[in-house]
Protein backbone atom coordinates (compact mmCIF):
# COMPACT_ATOMS: atom_id res chain seq x y z
CA UNK A 1 0.00 0.00 0.00
CA UNK A 2 2.97 2.36 0.63
CA UNK A 3 4.42 1.63 -2.88
CA UNK A 4 0.96 2.40 -4.40
CA UNK A 5 0.78 5.86 -2.16
CA UNK A 6 4.52 6.81 -2.87
CA UNK A 7 3.64 6.22 -6.84
CA UNK A 8 0.68 8.42 -7.03
CA UNK A 9 2.98 11.11 -5.19
CA UNK A 10 5.54 11.25 -7.65
CA UNK A 11 3.11 11.01 -10.44
CA UNK A 12 0.75 14.11 -8.89
CA UNK A 13 4.32 16.13 -7.98
CA UNK A 14 5.72 15.47 -11.66
CA UNK A 15 2.25 16.25 -13.60
CA UNK A 16 2.40 19.32 -11.81
CA UNK A 17 5.61 20.33 -12.09
CA UNK A 18 7.39 22.49 -14.64
CA UNK A 19 8.62 20.62 -17.54
CA UNK A 20 10.69 21.69 -20.78
CA UNK A 21 8.71 22.59 -24.19
CA UNK A 22 5.16 23.42 -21.76
CA UNK A 23 3.37 26.18 -20.26
CA UNK A 24 3.55 26.19 -16.64
CA UNK A 25 0.22 25.71 -14.82
CA UNK A 26 -0.83 29.45 -13.94
CA UNK A 27 -0.02 30.99 -10.43
CA UNK A 28 -1.00 33.91 -8.86
CA UNK A 29 0.67 35.35 -6.42
CA UNK A 30 -0.95 38.28 -4.15
CA UNK A 31 -2.26 39.29 -0.56
CA UNK A 32 -0.51 36.83 1.89
CA UNK A 33 1.19 34.62 -0.95
CA UNK A 34 2.92 37.42 -2.01
CA UNK A 35 3.10 39.58 -5.10
CA UNK A 36 4.94 42.23 -6.62
CA UNK A 37 6.77 45.19 -4.81
CA UNK A 38 4.04 47.54 -5.63
CA UNK A 39 1.34 45.61 -3.92
CA UNK A 40 -0.69 44.12 -7.26
CA UNK A 41 -0.76 40.54 -7.83
CA UNK A 42 1.85 38.67 -9.91
CA UNK A 43 0.67 36.60 -12.36
CA UNK A 44 2.55 33.76 -13.93
CA UNK A 45 0.53 34.38 -17.11
CA UNK A 46 2.42 37.53 -17.98
CA UNK A 47 5.36 35.15 -18.87
CA UNK A 48 4.28 35.83 -22.55
CA UNK A 49 4.72 38.15 -25.28
CA UNK A 50 8.52 38.07 -24.55
CA UNK A 51 11.54 36.27 -23.89
CA UNK A 52 11.40 36.19 -20.10
CA UNK A 53 13.95 34.60 -17.93
CA UNK A 54 13.03 33.88 -13.79
CA UNK A 55 15.16 34.32 -11.34
CA UNK A 56 13.85 32.36 -8.31
CA UNK A 57 16.40 33.03 -5.62
CA UNK A 58 16.49 32.11 -1.70
CA UNK A 59 17.85 35.54 -0.44
CA UNK A 60 20.84 33.80 1.33
CA UNK A 61 21.74 32.35 -2.29
CA UNK A 62 21.24 35.79 -4.27
CA UNK A 63 24.92 35.80 -5.24
CA UNK A 64 25.15 32.24 -6.63
CA UNK A 65 24.38 33.34 -10.04
CA UNK A 66 25.62 36.69 -9.91
CA UNK A 67 27.90 36.10 -13.09
CA UNK A 68 24.87 35.31 -15.20
CA UNK A 69 23.12 38.47 -14.04
CA UNK A 70 26.56 40.89 -15.14
CA UNK A 71 26.20 38.68 -18.55
CA UNK A 72 22.85 39.46 -18.74
CA UNK A 73 23.45 42.95 -18.34
CA UNK A 74 26.24 42.84 -20.57
CA UNK A 75 23.94 41.89 -23.52
CA UNK A 76 21.52 44.97 -23.53
CA UNK A 77 18.91 42.97 -24.79
CA UNK A 78 15.72 44.85 -26.20
CA UNK A 79 13.27 44.95 -23.69
CA UNK A 80 10.54 45.25 -26.32
CA UNK A 81 11.54 41.62 -26.79
CA UNK A 82 12.97 40.64 -23.48
CA UNK A 83 12.06 40.60 -19.83
CA UNK A 84 13.46 39.59 -16.60
CA UNK A 85 11.52 38.65 -13.36
CA UNK A 86 13.42 38.50 -10.02
CA UNK A 87 11.26 35.96 -7.28
CA UNK A 88 12.16 35.95 -4.05
CA UNK A 89 11.39 32.99 -1.64
CA UNK A 90 11.02 34.54 1.55
CA UNK A 91 9.87 31.40 3.28
CA UNK A 92 13.83 29.87 2.62
CA UNK A 93 15.41 32.04 5.51
CA UNK A 94 15.96 33.41 8.69
CA UNK A 95 16.02 37.29 7.54
CA UNK A 96 13.06 39.13 8.37
CA UNK A 97 10.52 39.85 5.69
CA UNK A 98 10.44 43.65 6.59
CA UNK A 99 14.36 44.18 5.80
CA UNK A 100 14.04 41.77 2.68
CA UNK A 101 10.81 43.51 1.36
CA UNK A 102 12.64 47.18 1.94
CA UNK A 103 15.80 45.28 0.16
CA UNK A 104 13.56 44.48 -2.88
CA UNK A 105 11.49 48.18 -3.25
CA UNK A 106 15.08 49.55 -3.32
CA UNK A 107 16.26 47.40 -6.58
CA UNK A 108 12.97 47.89 -7.81
CA UNK A 109 13.73 51.57 -8.09
CA UNK A 110 17.32 51.07 -9.03
CA UNK A 111 16.91 48.42 -11.99
CA UNK A 112 12.84 49.49 -13.26
CA UNK A 113 12.92 46.85 -16.16
CA UNK A 114 12.98 44.12 -13.82
CA UNK A 115 9.81 43.24 -12.53
CA UNK A 116 10.63 42.09 -8.59
CA UNK A 117 8.16 39.54 -6.79
CA UNK A 118 7.86 38.11 -3.53
CA UNK A 119 6.64 34.77 -2.55
CA UNK A 120 6.10 34.22 1.35
CA UNK A 121 4.85 30.91 1.08
CA UNK A 122 7.25 28.84 -1.42
CA UNK A 123 3.98 28.77 -3.94
CA UNK A 124 5.98 28.14 -6.91
CA UNK A 125 8.52 25.63 -4.78
CA UNK A 126 4.98 23.43 -4.07
CA UNK A 127 3.18 24.60 -7.35
CA UNK A 128 6.12 24.26 -10.07
CA UNK A 129 8.49 21.60 -7.80
CA UNK A 130 11.00 24.38 -7.90
CA UNK A 131 14.06 23.79 -5.83
CA UNK A 132 14.05 25.40 -2.53
CA UNK A 133 16.91 26.91 -0.87
CA UNK A 134 18.16 27.47 -4.19
CA UNK A 135 18.89 30.00 -6.63
CA UNK A 136 16.74 28.34 -9.72
CA UNK A 137 16.84 29.79 -13.47
CA UNK A 138 13.93 29.52 -15.65
CA UNK A 139 14.00 30.63 -19.15
CA UNK A 140 10.84 30.89 -21.45
CA UNK A 141 9.88 31.84 -24.56
CA UNK A 142 7.34 34.11 -26.07
CA UNK A 143 4.36 31.84 -25.76
CA UNK A 144 5.14 31.20 -22.47
CA UNK A 145 6.41 27.31 -22.61
CA UNK A 146 10.01 27.08 -20.27
CA UNK A 147 12.97 26.71 -22.76
CA UNK A 148 15.31 26.46 -20.04
CA UNK A 149 15.55 25.29 -16.65
CA UNK A 150 18.83 24.56 -13.84
CA UNK A 151 18.40 24.68 -10.12
CA UNK A 152 21.71 25.90 -8.69
CA UNK A 153 24.82 27.70 -9.89
CA UNK A 154 25.32 28.06 -14.19
CA UNK A 155 28.68 27.36 -15.16
CA UNK A 156 30.53 29.79 -17.79
CA UNK A 157 29.49 26.97 -20.33
CA UNK A 158 25.76 27.05 -19.22
CA UNK A 159 25.43 30.79 -19.11
CA UNK A 160 26.86 31.22 -22.78
CA UNK A 161 24.13 28.61 -23.48
CA UNK A 162 21.49 30.82 -21.80
CA UNK A 163 22.43 34.21 -23.53
CA UNK A 164 22.56 32.37 -27.18
CA UNK A 165 18.97 30.76 -25.81
CA UNK A 166 17.58 34.25 -25.06
CA UNK A 167 19.25 35.74 -28.61
CA UNK A 168 17.56 32.77 -30.51
CA UNK A 169 14.40 33.24 -28.96
CA UNK A 170 13.88 36.99 -29.57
Amino acid sequence: MNKIVLGFLVLVGSAVAVELGKTPSSIVLDGDNGGRTDGTAWNSKMLKGKVHILFYVDPDERKLNEPLIQALKKRHFDRKKYASVAMINLAATWLPNVVLESKLEAKQKEFPDTIYVKDKKKVLVNKWNLADDNSDILVFDKSGKLVYKKFGKLSAKEISFVLELIEKNL
